[in-house]
């Protein structure tokens, strides 16, 4: 893609999760370097803290932007391969003025993105990213000369204080604990077999080889079925490419989610009065049977759109301290402020060593998850969904029959034209039924 035209069309830079794109084609080492340019006029001064996951792009955009930063008199600081959330927590606690992610978390290899983070280590806020993309048009910074260009270092003590820092939030050791770990050939394969070794764990490394090319390929946090097959007994921690989303596997090999994670966690801090408020943070797609089981435990769930974004906000607004995605994007505000799959498993296993129970015994006692059916409508863009009254007046008919066994939720895709369609019930068959009986309501109201 042409920087120039990208610049000059006007269409925003950043999206909802940072710029994300096919490396070498939208993606550039040009584009990485005048974001680097433009955040680094934006400060008031240096170091900047950059880290990236293991794909084969990932030293190419890291050093663009780098170079962009070096350009305006900031120094840097390279952590080289590190999880999201210990670049996002040696952010907070190095006295950087701001931290860098490059990384396209569960997307395929050919994918890169860069994200920015605050000092605090929390995303940047929509109206500075704008200021950013208008600093990236304007070319109006002035460019470092001599002794005044930027420098970079390199921090050999940051991977040992991320994970002292990991360690320090759970008072068990998990000693002679069977797990098994996934590493998605992503930035976890070298941090979490060495942080469950400091636990004295007994475990088994799969997808731990990464050469750039086969992060989250057939294995991660977005295929926890590649995990299943080998949990034998274990209890199967599976990460994303930048390692900051967990999925579980239980000892018999069954797939537990976000919401099943965040329910047994809730549930746990609320008996020992640790769950400040009573509360969790939870967006509109977390499954029925988890609101049900934080009903059934007394604990409220604040909802939020989908995204990690609007979760942190919410924590932020209400003072919660745990909050989520089905994803497995996890955060627990007490010790980071963006989503980390290594505390997120941390967290878990404190409550298996806690309770002295097993991950299979815990999800009977807490949860009973609701089937859930997706189905997606194409929709004009011209369509505005809250005017379909068709569909709204089948909507409340479903749900009226549903009653208190289920749950509709119908929402416009914020990246594509299509309307989608999610239905949870009792059974498999009835969530299909009503989920395929609204598509077509919806096909012939759109229709028409």
């Amino acid at each position: 893609m042409d920087l120039r035209r990208l610049l000059d069309d006007g269409k925003p830079i950043f999206g909802t999760d940072g710029v994300r794109g096919v490396a070498g084609s939208e993606l550039t080492s040009e584009l990485a370097m005048e974001i680097g340019r433009a955040a680094g006029s934006w400060l008031n001064g240096g170091p900047v803290l950059i880290g990236r996951d293991t794909r084969r792009s990932g030293s190419m955009l890291s050093s663009a932007i780098q170079a962009g930063f070096h350009s305006v008199g900031i120094d840097t600081i390279d952590v080289g391969v590190m999880p999201t959330g210990g670049i996002a927590f040696l952010t907070a606690s190095s006295g950087a003025t701001m931290g860098v992610i490059v990384s396209a978390s569960h997307n395929p290899a050919d994918d890169n993105g860069i994200k920015l983070l605050s000092a605090r280590g929390t995303k940047l806020p929509d109206e500075v990213e704008r200021e950013l993309e208008d600093r990236m048009r304007s070319h109006g910074r002035e460019i470092a000369v001599g002794s005044s260009i930027g420098y970079r270092q390199e921090d050999h003590e940051a991977y040992d204080r991320y994970l002292d820092h990991l360690v320090s939030t759970s008072k068990y050791s998990f000693n002679g604990l069977r797990v098994a770990l996934d590493c998605a050939n992503g930035s976890a394969y070298k941090a979490a077999p060495d942080l469950f070794a400091r636990f004295n764990s007994d475990v088994e490394v799969y997808f731990a080889e990464p050469d750039g090319t086969n992060i989250n390929r057939g294995c991660g946090a977005t295929h926890p079925e590649s995990l299943a097959g080998h949990a034998d007994g274990r209890i199967g921690l599976s990460f994303d490419g930048d390692a900051d989303r967990l999925m579980a596997v239980d000892e018999d090999g069954v797939v537990a989610n976000g919401d099943v994670i965040m329910a047994i966690i809730a549930r746990h801090m609320k008996g020992q009065g640790k769950l400040r408020r009573d509360m969790v943070v939870a967006t509109v797609m977390s499954n029925f049977g988890f609101r049900k089981a934080m009903a059934e435990s007394e604990v409220e769930v604040v909802e939020t759109p989908v995204g990690d974004r609007y979760v942190m906000e919410a924590i932020t607004e209400t003072g919660a301290i745990l909050g989520g995605e089905q994803s497995g994007h996890i955060i627990f505000a007490e010790h980071a402020k963006t989503g980390d799959g290594l505390l997120t498993a941390v967290q878990l296993l404190n409550v298996v060593a806690g309770t002295g129970k097993e991950l299979r015994e815990l999800r009977a006692e807490t949860i009973t998850e609701y089937p859930q059916v997706l189905v997606n409508v194409e929709m004009p863009r011209s369509v505005d969904v809250e005017e379909v009254t068709e569909l709204w007046d089948e909507v409340a008919l479903v749900q009226e029959e549903l009653g208190e066994d289920g749950r509709v939720l119908v929402r416009p895709s914020g990246t594509e034209p299509l309307v989608r369609i999610m239905v949870e019930a009792a059974s498999q068959s009835e969530a299909s039924g009503y989920a395929d009986r609204l598509a077509k309501v919806a096909k012939e109201a759109i229709g028409s």
